[in-house]
């Protein structure tokens, strides 16, 4: 089935209009969600809105506020509400544009989309803003209403594409320094500072494959749903030893030796043509053959 679009309408730099569409670029397929059962009968639980006062309510009788002070409400109507909305209109608004590593990824909701041009007129203009953003090492910051709410973005080039990620505003982020009293000021040696650069150094890689990580999580929760369904018993896993704290300097030195120890084996596997690898299992079955045939021989 094909990805049904979050989003439609117009991407607007000055006065060229490009007829985009926006696909939320993560998915929740892979997630498993866990229903709350009453334990005596494994039936469902449900929720039920009620007020102290009067017991269950139906939804026509709810209405929102705001606790001002402790217990007392000021009631806001959804008419009053609604006009605080923007009006629904269907355009991303680029404000301006600013290098691509200015803005701080702190900023960013971690809700992002994929602009993909809707329809043939919107390829070229569609591409050309892509590519000239590209070649500018530059991304876009512009507004949006999604969901009725105005909404602050980012635009940046990704893969032959353009991703909107949606920011945080500057009251929504707390500042580093709320957190300045959790540290102590503290002197390192200039041995300790060169062996955490080489741990550093020796763990380095040149890129990085997001497949290369797995939900762990979710296969073992899979796995133990899969094997209650079928009435198998798990067995779990050992829990981890808590690691020992010792001397900063040792610890490094003991680091660094490991990731380097690991570093070389690491680049051995990964440089191998993957001709010889497919060869591997017919060279096993060859050799254990061998043995075989000698012993026919000798008997």
């Amino acid at each position: 089935m094909a990805p049904r679009s979050s989003w439609k309408g117009y991407l607007k730099v000055s006065l060229v209009a490009i007829p985009v569409k926006a696909y939320n670029a993560t998915s929740e397929s892979n997630s498993i969600q866990l229903n709350q059962l009453h334990e005596e009968c494994h039936s469902r639980i449900r929720y039920q809105k009620t007020c102290p006062i009067h017991g269950e309510v139906s939804q026509d009788e709810i209405v929102s506020g705001y606790e001002y002070s402790k217990g007392q409400y000021v009631v806001v109507d959804p008419s009053e509400i609604q006009q605080l909305r923007p009006e629904g209109d269907k355009s991303i608004a680029i404000d301006k544009f600013i290098p691509a590593e200015t803005l701080d990824r702190i900023y960013d909701s971690g809700r992002t989309y994929y602009l993909i041009p809707d329809g043939p007129v919107g390829q070229k203009p569609y591409a050309l803003l892509r590519d000239a953003m590209v070649a500018e090492n530059c991304q876009a910051i512009a507004q949006v209403v999604i969901s009725n709410r105005e909404q602050l973005v980012r635009l940046r080039p990704y893969d032959n594409l353009l991703t909107m990620t949606v920011l945080n505003h500057a009251a929504q982020v707390k500042l580093p320094t709320a957190f300045s009293d959790e540290l102590v000021s503290t002197d390192s040696t200039e041995k300790e500072v060169e062996l955490t650069r080489q741990l550093i150094q020796a763990l380095s890689a040149d890129s990085m494959e997001m497949s290369e990580y797995r939900d762990v999580y979710t296969e073992k929760l899979t796995k133990l749903i899969e094997s209650k369904v079928s009435g198998q018993e798990l067995v779990t896993s050992p829990v981890a030893a808590e690691p020992q704290v010792i001397n900063l300097m040792d610890a490094l030195k003991a680091s660094v030796e490991q990731a380097t120890r690991s570093q070389p084996a690491k680049a051995a596997k990964e440089s191998k043509p993957a001709r010889k690898m497919a060869q591997t299992p017919r060279k096993t079955a060859a050799a254990k053959k061998k043995p075989a045939e000698k012993k026919r021989k000798s008997s």
